[in-house]
């Protein structure tokens, strides 16, 4: 895939994720706080997991683009590990659930709108880094994961994991929408 089509494509749905995030901030708590079991997220929660991923990616990332002399190459070429990394965190048709590490699990934190507010200036950091991401290498810039220190994937490969990480959050907040209104909130 081509390195410039690629973050063109993940500004994008960066851009519609934070199109999608604004509307929160018009919503009530306690739409926003709603559960369907004392066990699943509420839409803040499933904000703040996103905010705890974005304290731990954007830093690194920008860091290393920052201090990268690598140039931009014409071609991204997925990693085996990088790639199915990615692919694992799109959502299915029906979404797969995944275990959540402690220090990522917001459940039952005392959450308030500023989660929205949070999330919202990662998604605008995300879309900078994004752009700086145009002038190094995709390829050859190495990200550390949360899962290791040692576990480490190509920049273009965190980026498509990272958002569509975003992404699945997403489709299950669009659940918990649904569930609220067909239970008559």
């Amino acid at each position: 895939m081509q390195s410039e089509k690629l973050l063109q494509s993940l500004i994008e749905q960066t851009n519609q994720i934070t199109y999608q995030a604004e509307k929160f901030k018009t919503f009530d708590l306690d739409i926003l706080t709603w559960r369907e079991n004392n066990t699943s997220w509420n839409i803040l929660e499933c904000l703040e997991h996103l905010n705890l991923y974005g304290d731990f990616y954007l830093l690194q990332i920008e860091t290393k683009i920052k201090n990268s002399k690598t140039k931009s190459e014409l071609d991204i070429k997925s990693g085996l590990l990088g790639n199915y990394f990615a692919e694992s965190m799109l959502p299915k048709e029906k979404l797969n659930k995944m275990k959540t590490f402690k220090d990522k699990n917001p459940l039952n934190a005392q959450l308030d709108k500023s989660v929205i507010d949070k999330f919202l200036s990662q998604q605008k950091k995300l879309i900078s880094i994004l752009h700086q991401a145009k002038n190094v290498s995709l390829n050859k810039i190495k990200i550390e994961t949360s899962i290791s220190s040692l576990l480490k994937l190509k920049l273009g490969d965190t980026f498509q994991f990272f958002i569509n990480h975003i992404v699945r959050h997403f489709k299950q907040i669009e659940k918990i929408q649904i569930a609220m209104y067909s239970n008559k909130y």
